[in-house]
């Protein structure tokens, strides 16, 4: 039996769903029906296929629908609907637009030492560095050279903040939104900060490596970020030689990437260091270094060979525990945090005797009544990413607006792209709705549907009070040495030391060099697309051919909640607009509403239940 529909469409009976305050109600009634459901990995049936069901699909496969998404599904079979998102084509997405190089990099810049002194260093020793050449005579010899390191630096992270708008841009605009899905999911698995990395191109490789090969394989996939430039800078296999193998690697390959804490010893992460020794990069490119390598006997997992890196993430494959981790991660990603054992080990068997082909399981998953029971609907609580891109989607828009900022946004409600807090990337669940983040969510709302006036553009100014001392006072006319005097130092002695003070004699000074680091990648760096969302309420209300306020705010509850509120927040939503409008009559109020209606969907938007999917 179909269950009650709570997304108002245009066409429909409104008076039969004036009371849809009630549906909530409803569908725990309807939940009797289909709480059997949880842990059935049978498919559903066209029978049991409904407006509802498609929507809880897109919500969790891609990022949730307009209205007219969630009905293209819902016309097709179960199967037919599953399939559209699972097995998707490139061409479908001829649209999207490769990312644009601001055209930051200098080749000079490789390979890019790891620290300041580390680069002063090689221009004293070698007389250049980054592609710099020392000046032979003069006052700070080596400035151009600190200037071209925080040069980079500052370059890489605001071309990173680029790459994850574009990211924002691609999701919201994709035809297949399970692609993007899933390479939020390996982002988040495969964790890599650009703090570390401080290379914006390699993270943006990674990217194209979850694009491409994310519904693939998994064996394929493990081996491709095993030899990912990303992944190797920042788990250190610089370092990882024959004679000094260092863990790291090796220790989150099982520990995080494939089979868990407790199937594993510290003799396996030892063994598996030493196969993985010499693996390496040359800027962009994986290389191994035979001479670093450690070709002689390792014992892993019970097997004793010459193994390398291929050959131990083989043995790895093998392990019945590699198939349950990877399958429950998934499954939590995709559906609900509680597992049992014994229905992993279910997911686990499905994954290996699929011969890791993630496109299968996720099949597999997406059929299943369990997908669709009482236990996994509304109860997923949204990322921010999450919730950001599918606030664009249900308004219409066709990409993600530049005010607010997204990475802002996103990173005030604890989840910046490309800047996971750890190697584990984000804890996710109820870590994402502590009091003071509810209130930031209620926020983005709010900066959405009635953008900043005031908003400046963190890409094209810099926030450490420092930089800006230091350029506020050259502006001023202040020497270099009198310019980075630390801001601790009183403005007016700095003034009055200014014209006695030339500058001293010294290699280089670092707040100058950071100063213009800044300045110089400002110079080069494309500015993110600075657009506020295109909205128009009134006339999204209008096309539903709504008549009174109650049904608005059914509309809005239906096109925009997966978990519908409780009847008292629907009664204030409605006495709220009521006020707002002066009347509950919308067609005497089309002229002036537009204002009303946002102030209303952000209340809407700010409610817990938004959070839910």
């Amino acid at each position: 039996m179909r269950g009650p529909t709570i997304v108002v469409l245009k066409g429909l009976s409104f008076a039969a769903l004036l009371g849809i305050g009630l549906l909530a109600q409803q569908a725990l009634a309807q939940s009797s029906g289909i709480v059997s459901w949880k842990d059935n990995l049978s498919p559903i049936t066209t029978a049991d296929w409904n407006y509802d069901r498609a929507a809880h699909l897109l919500e969790r496969a891609g990022f949730g629908g307009t209205p007219h998404d969630i009905e293209i599904l819902a016309s097709m079979s179960p199967r037919e609907a599953v399939r559209r998102l699972v097995y998707f084509e490139a061409e479908t997405n001829s649209h999207l637009q490769a990312f644009e190089h601001s055209g930051i990099h200098d080749p000079g810049l490789e390979p890019f030492p790891p620290s300041r002194p580390a680069t002063t260093d090689l221009a004293k020793e070698t007389g250049e560095a980054l592609g710099i050449k020392v000046k032979p005579t003069g006052n700070r010899r080596l400035q151009p050279v600190v200037n071209k390191f925080f040069y980079w630096l500052r370059a890489s992270v605001l071309e990173t903040n680029r790459v994850a708008y574009w990211w924002a841009n691609r999701m919201v605009a994709s035809n297949n939104p399970l692609q993007e899905k899933m390479a939020l999911f390996w982002h988040g698995h495969y964790a890599v900060n650009e703090t570390k990395v401080r290379d914006y191109r390699k993270l943006l490789m990674e990217l194209e490596l979850f694009h491409e090969r994310g519904t693939g394989n998994y064996r394929d996939l493990m081996v491709a970020v095993a030899q990912d430039p990303a992944m190797l800078s920042f788990l250190d296999a610089g370092v990882n030689v024959k004679g000094a193998p260092n863990e790291n690697f090796a220790r989150e390959i099982m520990e995080l990437f494939t089979m868990g804490v407790g199937n594993y010893s510290e003799t396996d992460i030892r063994e598996a260091a030493r196969a993985f020794t010499g693996w390496n990069y040359v800027d962009l490119e994986f290389v191994i270094n035979a001479e670093q390598h450690d070709d002689d006997i390792k014992h892993f997992l019970g097997r004793t060979g010459k193994f390398d890196g291929v050959e131990i993430i083989d043995i790895i494959m093998e392990q019945p525990a590699t198939a349950e981790y990877i399958a429950g991660k998934l499954y939590n990603f995709f559906v609900r945090d509680d597992l049992s054992s014994v229905f992993q080990a279910e997911l686990g068997d499905i994954f290996r005797e699929g011969d890791y082909e993630i496109a299968t399981l996720l099949e597999t998953i997406f059929l299943s009544k369990d997908f669709y029971s009482a236990a996994s609907v509304g109860t997923h609580i949204k990322s921010p990413v999450e919730l950001a891109v599918s606030t664009y989607i249900k308004l219409g828009l066709e990409a993600a607006p530049g005010v607010p900022d997204f990475n802002l946004a996103t990173g005030a409600l604890g989840q910046t792209l490309f800047r996971p807090p750890t190697v584990a990337g984000w804890a996710g669940g109820r870590s994402w709705v502590t009091p003071g983040l509810l209130l930031e969510r209620g926020n983005f709302a709010r900066d959405v549907l009635f953008p900043d006036i005031n908003f400046i553009p963190p890409d094209r100014r810099n926030g450490s009070r420092e930089i800006q001392s230091v350029a506020r006072r050259i502006r001023e006319g202040l020497d270099i040495t009198s310019a980075t005097q630390p801001s601790s130092i009183g403005e007016g002695q700095v003034m009055a030391e200014s014209n006695m003070l030339a500058d001293r004699d010294e290699d280089f000074n670092t707040r100058y060099g950071s100063f213009r680091g800044w300045q110089m990648a400002i110079e080069r760096v494309i500015p993110i697309p600075r657009h506020t969302a295109t909205l128009n309420l009134s006339e999204m209300v209008k096309e539903q051919e709504i008549s009174n306020t109650a049904e608005v705010v059914d509309y809005f509850i239906g096109r925009f909640m997966r978990v519908p509120p409780g009847l008292d927040a629907r009664s204030m939503l409605i006495e709220f607009l009521n006020n707002e409008l002066g009347t509950t009559n919308v067609t005497e109020a089309e002229s002036y509403m537009e204002d009303s209606l946002r102030m209303t969907l952000h209340l809407l938007l700010s409610q817990p239940e938004y959070q839910l999917s």
